[in-house]
């Protein structure tokens, strides 16, 4: 058996394989943090990177958003006296913080019907078998396979691509929407959950309620229940810049996706100021009090 995640050290993580990186989540009980940086901006503290504060405020999980495969950066992680190769970003990033890395990979649809403007991004940045082969070399954990505002994923396009990541990608697999990506269908459904379960994925994402209009709890609920039926985790998102919401409202958003049966709570990045840098650690007194926040806070690197 591994240790839960919540309580775990650099060096048990470093030797978690896939398998024993979701034990070790199952095993947490529902009170797993996951934050999402950009990488792309100028950090809050300009040589330290993100990832680095997110972790000293207790997040267990580390998502890498707006990262270019075919371009590696990371705002922070390096200064200009420094030598470095592209190769060893991850694994010089992973020793800084000794969590789990993942990055975001967007199935972008062109025949996506939007409902708002198409933003265009990167081929490092979408999913495609060199992305995935990518991920694997540079040596992320997992990949999560979801779209950002206005990037046109679809969950027909999330579906094909896990059944394509899983030929060409080691780690772990989260699959589904945090929010519509601009697309007009629905964002998070019985059969969407199914479907992408069936394609191979290791750990469904849903939007966290209270985040996405007309997304109700029932709705979350009944996707909770399909995928731990079918042995599979869930991680709920707070992706729709609520992440620098007051703290009453992220107590509140915790909790109530606590209860619905969420294995990992994430909490987004489109305000990584103080304020939503503060909200990771009040996501995380909310759903595993101050004593499991505080262990994070101050295990060490080097244990």
């Amino acid at each position: 058996m591994v240790k839960r995640l919540i309580s775990a050290n650099a060096s048990d993580i470093k030797a978690f394989s896939k398998e024993d990186l979701i034990q070790s989540i199952k095993a947490s009980e529902g009170r797993v943090i996951l934050s999402e940086n950009v990488v792309i901006e100028e950090p809050l503290i300009k040589d330290i990177t993100t990832s680095e504060i997110a972790r000293s405020y207790g997040a267990d999980m580390i998502l890498l958003n707006c990262f270019d495969l075919l371009s590696p950066e990371i705002k922070g992680l390096y200064h200009h006296t420094e030598n470095h190769q592209p190769s060893d970003i991850i694994h010089d990033l992973k020793k800084l913080i000794g969590l789990p890395i993942g990055v975001n990979l967007e199935p972008v649809d062109p025949s996506a019907k939007m409902f708002s403007n198409k933003l265009n991004i990167s081929l490092g940045r979408q999913a495609s078998k060199d992305t995935f082969e990518l991920a694997n070399q540079l040596g992320f954990d997992f990949i999560l396979l979801t779209g950002n505002p206005g990037t046109g994923v679809t969950n027909e396009l999330i579906a094909q691509n896990i059944k394509l990541a899983k030929n060409y990608f080691n780690g772990v697999i989260i699959a589904g929407k945090m929010h519509s990506a601009g697309v007009d269908e629905p964002v998070v459904s019985k059969d969407s959950t199914q479907e992408f379960i069936d394609a191979g994925a290791d750990i469904i994402l849903v939007p966290a309620v209270g985040t996405v209009w007309g997304i109700t709890e029932e709705m979350v609920k009944e996707a909770v229940d399909t995928a731990h039926k079918n042995n599979r985790l869930v991680m709920s998102a707070i992706g729709t810049s609520q992440e620098s919401a007051n703290p009453q409202t992220i107590r509140e958003i915790g909790l109530r996706n606590k209860i619905l049966g969420i294995d990992i709570q994430h909490i987004g990045d489109a305000n990584m100021g103080l304020v939503g840098i503060k909200n990771i650690k009040e996501l995380s007194d909310t759903i595993r009090g101050e004593r499991h926040t505080v262990s994070r806070f101050a295990r060490s690197v080097n244990r």
